[in-house]
């Protein structure tokens, strides 16, 4: 039966509560009026749908006013948990309630021949049915009304889930762009100088060499800084520009204009600097060059 109901939609679960509902009000004051009949000895054979023949409208009207109860809950939905909410939604109840017992009370009277009367009206039938039916009436608006309350309030994280779940889609495509557009190597290298740090564009950087555990980084200025790293992990943050050209030397190839096939192969930079090239990536930088 669980597994019936979690497979039905969330509105047609909220129909079906509350049509139980209405349906569980309905026999039981049905059955009581039926004891108080027989208890008392009011009428003799009388049946269970004979009374049940007789409430009918009274249940009919009271379905038809709950209507406005669910047109206030669905357009004020996002404001129930307000303390002014609620109080209109009392007040609401205790509106619909009253309607409902003022428009069976001149009912009755009329079906039953009597002639209308404020006195008859405000001394027999009022009290009767509010005695009566006020009870049962508050207690099913009240069942709607929360009914309705959570269903509105689902509905409402359903649509803030769906909104969020687009969202995280879109923000991943738009990853996925950037990171397809973006080279997520450095663009700078931080250096540090005594208490003071360098910030030196990569651009700027003509070549760089291993000296023991540091790297001293030339740049375009003729000017060298010292930076503990090694060049196995700047290899591995400079872009595809910067080439392993020896094991103690990284070359910034757009600054290369020259590669010098002698004896002792290097590398000639714009400022006529030579970096030697070692045999086993020799092959990777006539690459380049190619």
């Amino acid at each position: 039966m669980i597994e019936q109901l979690s497979k039905i939609s969330n509105t047609k679960r909220s129909i079906l509560i509350i049509a139980l509902i209405v349906i569980i009000a309905i026999t039981f004051e049905t059955l009581q009026q039926l004891y108080y009949i027989k208890r008392f000895q009011v009428a003799e054979g009388v049946t269970f749908f004979e009374v049940l023949k007789t409430q009918s409208y009274r249940w009919i009207v009271w379905v038809l006013l709950s209507l406005i109860l669910i047109w206030h809950i669905r357009s004020q939905s996002p404001k129930n948990k307000s303390t002014l909410g609620i109080f209109k939604l009392t007040g609401l109840i205790v509106v619909l309630v009253l309607t409902n017992i003022l428009i069976i009370s001149l009912s009755q009277m009329f079906m039953s021949g009597d002639a209308f009367s404020f006195s008859d009206l405000f001394a027999e039938y009022l009290p009767f049915f509010t005695y009566q039916k006020a009870p049962i009436y508050t207690l099913g608006y009240i069942a709607i009304s929360m009914i309705l309350y959570l269903y509105f309030e689902n509905e409402k994280l359903q649509i803030e889930v769906q909104e969020l779940s687009e969202l995280k889609l879109t923000n991943a495509k738009l990853y996925e762009q950037l990171s397809a557009e973006v080279d997520e190597k450095s663009t700078v290298l931080n250096i540090k100088i005594g208490n003071k740090r360098k910030i030196i564009p990569v651009d700027h950087i003509c070549w760089i060499e291993a000296d023991d555990y540091c790297v001293k980084v030339h740049t375009t200025a003729s000017k060298t800084y010292t930076m503990r790293s090694s060049l196995k992990a700047l290899e591995e943050k400079l872009n595809a520009n910067f080439l392993r050209v020896h094991r103690k030397a990284i070359v910034n190839m757009s600054l290369a204009k020259e590669l010098n096939l002698a004896n002792t192969p290097n590398v000639i930079l714009q400022n006529d600097t030579k970096v030697p090239v070692s045999k086993s990536n020799l092959r990777t930088v006539k690459d380049f060059f190619s």
